[in-house]
């Protein structure tokens, strides 16, 4: 799990989000209020519709966010969190405590997990 998440607060422009993205090679940004909760996450998805048709992103991560996220807490099991990024085809789910992001886990991240004890 990686528990230093790029994340952004709902008024963020949407421009932002968009170099984000980019500049540290992620998929998608949880999308958080002043106070940790989780209210939503803008997903490389979300960003192609934004970007077709349009020479200039406009709009907060409000305005684009998925507002529906999947999540786990920090002490659910990491099989559940497995089986539910394979069958629900995402890339990641954020992780929570007490409703507060703390942490995001990524396909990657479970590759890594399952391979460790292979490569000892």
């Amino acid at each position: 799990m990686s528990r230093d998440v790029v994340h952004v607060h709902p008024d963020t422009p949407i421009a932002r989000v968009l170099e984000l993205l980019i500049e540290n090679d992620i998929t998608g940004v949880p999308v958080v209020e002043s106070n940790g909760d989780l209210v939503g996450i803008v997903t490389e998805k979300d960003m192609i519709g934004i970007l077709f048709g349009q020479d200039t992103p406009s709009g907060t991560a409000r305005d684009y966010m998925t507002e529906d996220v999947l999540s786990f807490d920090e002490n659910d099991d990491i099989i559940a969190v497995c089986e539910c990024l394979i069958t629900n085809h995402l890339r990641r789910v954020p992780i929570l405590a007490d409703g507060r992001l703390v942490g995001i886990i990524s396909r990657r991240d479970l590759i890594k997990y399952i391979i460790e004890p292979i490569g000892r």
